[in-house]
């Protein structure tokens, strides 16, 4: 791959991660609940401090990704520090998804007992295509892990025989 080719993949990384800050920091200064109150109290809202600890799964996964890209653009693919980085972005996908699931099943239970004339359906939707996303990648992750471990050791037996 190209040097340009990781540069610029890398620089999407972070241009995703700077969005999703954003999105993190801004969004709950416009929900509906938040109009009255002041700043601590938006931000002390037990969910959103969920929605926050989740994150950190998200962004360890980025900055993950962001070295393996880094390993490719400095030609040391085949390596355990990427093999471990890919690693990292599978159990970071899988918690992730954890996190999702338990949030939408918290969602589901708290709307299912009161009547708030409010309906989880579109929140429970979206929590089921991040968590199917969530799921490829850790799968994606798996298998290239896979592939790249036995990659690194057919190189390590090559070194030893030469």
């Amino acid at each position: 791959m190209k040097k340009g080719s990781t540069i610029f993949l890398q620089a999407v990384i972070v241009l995703i991660g700077i969005v999703a800050l954003a999105i993190m920091i801004r969004f709950p200064l416009t929900e509906g609940r938040a109009v009255n109150l002041d700043l601590f109290h938006i931000y002390a809202d037990p969910f959103l401090i969920y929605g926050y600890i989740a994150s950190i799964a998200f962004f360890v996964a980025l900055y993950q990704a962001f070295t393996l890209l880094g390993f490719i653009g400095q030609n040391k693919v085949f390596s355990l520090q990427s093999v471990k980085a890919l690693r990292a972005i599978k159990y970071c996908a899988i918690v992730l998804s954890i996190f999702i699931v338990m949030a939408a099943v918290y969602i589901r239970i708290s709307f299912a007992e009161g009547d708030t004339g409010d309906d989880p359906a579109g929140f429970i939707a979206m929590c089921i295509v991040t968590t199917f996303i969530s799921i490829v990648i850790a799968t994606a992750a798996a298998v290239f892990e896979r592939l790249l471990q036995s990659a690194v050791e057919m190189k390590s037996e090559n070194d030893l025989t030469v």
